[in-house]
């Protein structure tokens, strides 16, 4: 009988609007034959990430792509683990002779130490191995010395974790992230100068191991050879990594995100500068730090896909509304304390 090689596992982490998931994409789009099972970790009930990277092509039907998808939608990879992460795992070791590789992309604010110890389990270390972390940074914003795009916000979150009692959570986040690195990628490379980008890999340097490498990107755009197959085998040198929050045990703690709301709006078509005009005026308004959905545009054949950041919106069509589908604004709003009725009114009278 053949015995089957452990599956390598790439995971990858950063904050919110560093680029992960337009970097798993590129992955995707360029995976070469590659069968590839993806782990998204999002907040929300729409699975948006998830039909995004469905839509990559990667060489397989849809109905193969939707099994090869697998989000975990109830908070921080690190704090799922033992709830969603194992069963999923479990799965995907039980098809590995059918794939190549698997790719975690964890939330904004997971701590990656714990995800990595997890391949430690003899169940899953025996049959996979992390060939690597890859931390995106946003690099225009570490040269601004905020670390995310959007710091009040981020840090805001952070501090509704009673876990995390630091003067500057923020700063030790963005740490750890890269402690538990095996390369690093400054993506955003070309939104900034040349001597700032040079700053930002020096600041970087400071928190790494000498034989974790820095790349530079834009968009995410770095050839598969440079992501995957780096065979760093994470799980065996991890503890060895130290972190800012190495003396929280994960097991025994009750870490609630319960204060932390994701809600879901549908609204009927309307005209695409209005409704972003809206939601930017909804961001401002409330305590909103991501915006993902999918929008139906009045006179437009094509579905709009929307991904905003603080007031920052991406969008572009993404596809063709199907026959069989409802031409509806579909969205999900993931922030603090968020009050669920007065959005939604707010935003069906900004529509009108």
């Amino acid at each position: 009988m053949k015995t089957l090689a452990k599956l390598p596992v790439t995971i990858v982490t950063g904050f919110l609007g560093s680029g992960k998931t337009t970097l798993l994409r590129h992955m995707l789009d360029n995976a070469q034959g590659r069968r590839i099972a993806v782990i998204v970790n999002e907040f929300g009930e729409l699975g948006i990430d998830g039909e995004i990277l469905k839509q990559c092509s990667i060489g397989c039907s849809e109905e193969e792509a939707n099994g090869r998808v697998y989000e975990l939608a109830n908070g921080c990879l690190c704090c799922t683990v033992q709830e969603e992460f194992f069963p999923v795992m479990r799965e995907l070791v039980e098809r590995r002779g059918d794939l190549d590789h698997i790719l975690i992309e964890t939330s904004g604010l997971a701590l990656p130490k714990p995800l990595v110890q997890a391949f430690q389990w003899p169940e899953i270390r025996n049959a996979c191995t992390v060939d690597a972390v890859i931390t995106v940074v946003d690099s225009p914003a570490v040269a601004a010395g905020t670390f995310a795009a959007f710091p009040d916000q981020v840090d805001a979150q952070r501090k509704l974790d009673p876990n995390l009692d630091h003067e500057s959570p923020l700063h030790e986040l963005f740490a750890d992230q890269l402690a538990s690195a095996d390369l690093v990628i400054l993506n955003k490379a070309d939104l900034i100068a040349p001597e700032a980008l040079a700053a930002v890999r020096a600041e970087v340097a400071e928190e790494l191991p000498p034989a974790v490498k820095v790349v530079e990107a834009s968009s995410g755009r770095l050839p598969l050879d440079v992501l995957l197959g780096l065979g760093a085998e994470s799980e065996a040198h991890i503890d060895g990594r130290r972190t800012h929050h190495d003396h929280h045990d994960h097991e025994e703690d009750d870490h609630d995100h319960d204060a932390f709301d994701s809600i879901s709006i549908d609204v009927p078509q309307s005209d695409e500068s209005q409704l972003l005009d809206a939601l930017t005026t909804l961001v401002v308004e409330h305590s909103i730090l991501r915006v993902k959905g999918f929008a139906a545009v009045a006179g437009k054949p094509m579905r709009l896909l929307i991904q905003g950041v603080g007031t920052r919106f991406d969008k572009h069509f993404d596809r063709a509304w199907r026959a069989d589908e409802t031409r509806v604004t579909r969205l999900v709003l993931i922030g603090q304390q968020l009050d669920a009725a007065l959005i939604e009114q707010q935003l069906r009278a900004a529509l009108v």
